[in-house]
């Protein structure tokens, strides 16, 4: 018998919407990290670079585990001392950026640069989830590495084209 893959890329975009994150958004990420190499990148080619990305199992894998952690951690129902450290987003819980090394893995090392870049400065939408964590609001923990992520991964497609 023959397995074929299921791509999950509308669940992704569908779950990535219901935690308030629209591909434009991520797409602004990948343009405004190219302008200096690629000052005429359309927003265009990013929304399309950034859909390519999404059709990646690696990445859907990724994106469905994060976002359902996040999920599961905003409705209090993991164990302690787990449940604190996802939920206020622990300075030491470093999971969250080990589980988007398979979304930056996809387009090589110069993904790893870009996310870099997008964790440290936190900008647009990635800057967004963050506040809103910080804030007292959504357990956003996996979902900021992982626009980000997504962002850096194709922002890196683009550069190997």
């Amino acid at each position: 018998m023959l397995f074929t893959e299921r791509d999950y890329y509308e669940d992704v975009v569908k779950m990535l919407k219901d935690r308030g994150v629209e591909l434009p958004e991520i797409a602004e990420l990948v343009v405004d990290g190219q302008k200096d190499h690629i000052p005429d990148l359309s927003m265009a080619t990013a929304i399309d670079s950034v859909q390519h990305v999404l059709h990646k199992t690696e990445v859907q894998d990724a994106v469905m585990t994060g976002l359902a952690l996040d999920d599961v951690a905003e409705a209090k129902q993991l164990p302690n001392p787990l449940q604190e450290r996802i939920s206020g987003d622990h300075g030491t819980y470093g999971i969250d950026e080990q589980l988007v090394m398979s979304i930056l893995g996809v387009y090589g090392t110069i993904s790893w640069t870009n996310f870099g870049y997008l964790d440290r400065l936190k900008p647009g939408i990635v800057g967004k989830l963050n506040d809103e964590q910080h804030n007292g609001g959504r357990v956003n923990t996996f979902i900021d590495d992982i626009v980000a992520a997504i962002a850096a991964a194709a922002e890196a497609r683009i550069a190997h084209d």
